[in-house]
């Protein structure tokens, strides 16, 4: 265990990532601005404290995971009350933010939305391309993406900590909003026939993609501009992910080129 400079007490736990534990020590953190990642709290609480804690994670947007007391102790053998933070290995970005500077300085923004991307090493092998390649912000949903610990870091060799992330609370909800704010929702997907050269990236778009075992949500699906597809000449019908986005974000910076 370590005291940082800034007066937090951190505890290195299962995969090197950091950790404050304690229901007071949680909420202090919070009321700081620390990068929270998601907050554990034991199954069985329900007191006064705990549920003050609750409604501030709520109000901040903060995941919370009930788990049992076997789950936190084998984080930390210390007296952690029965709350423990993950902290976030990144600072999370303002997608509103990132959307007004592109406008301000006259550039089509082009995101990069990840719908429930669970594996780490998928997730930081497309914030690696995403970084190299300008695209100016990944989205993921709070609940149902990968961990942005330091096995995703690694495997972005370093992009996540320059390319801006924005977690959300709805990505559905999100998807709309940036429609609202003129970009189009492009989804990479194998259900249609249309092919992915055929379409305008020149605009200001959302390149949408989904896990590989459920693909994009249908709800989401039902809301996009456009659906796209990747050509395949051979015996295997799909590409991975992390490739596929790859090539749609290089496709995207092909027509902005030319």
């Amino acid at each position: 265990m370590e005291k940082r400079k800034d007066g937090f007490l951190i505890e290195k736990g299962a995969h090197d990532k950091d950790f404050i534990f304690g229901t007071r020590a949680v909420m202090e953190a919070i009321h700081a601005g620390k990068e929270i990642d998601k907050v554990l709290v034991q199954k069985e609480l329900n007191n006064d404290l705990i549920k003050e804690l609750l409604q501030l994670c709520k109000s901040e947007n903060l995941p919370v995971v009930r788990v049992p007391d076997a789950k936190l102790n084998r984080i930390t053998r210390k007296n952690h009350q029965g709350v423990i933070a993950q902290m976030s290995a990144i600072a999370y970005a303002s997608l509103d933010h990132v959307i007004d500077n592109c406008y301000a300085v006259g550039k089509s923004p082009l995101i990069l939305v990840l719908d429930h991307i669970t594996d780490v090493r998928n997730f930081g092998a497309m914030a690696r391309t995403a970084e190299c390649a300008g695209v100016d912000a990944i989205v993921i949903p709070e609940r149902g993406s990968a961990q942005i610990n330091s096995d995703a870091i690694k495997t972005s060799a370093g992009a996540l900590n320059f390319i801006p992330v924005a977690r959300v609370k709805n990505l559905f909800y999100t998807c709309r909003d940036l429609q609202k704010m003129g970009l189009r929702l492009v989804a990479v997907t194998e259900k249609t026939d249309r092919e992915m050269y055929e379409a305008d990236f020149s605009a200001p778009v959302a390149l949408v993609l989904g896990s590989e075992e459920d693909g994009i949500s249908q709800e989401i699906m039902g809301i996009v501009d456009e659906k796209v597809k990747i050509p395949m000449a051979g015996n295997i019908e799909s590409l991975n992910v992390s490739v596929s986005a790859g090539v749609a974000i290089y496709e995207a910076i092909r027509q902005r080129k030319a």
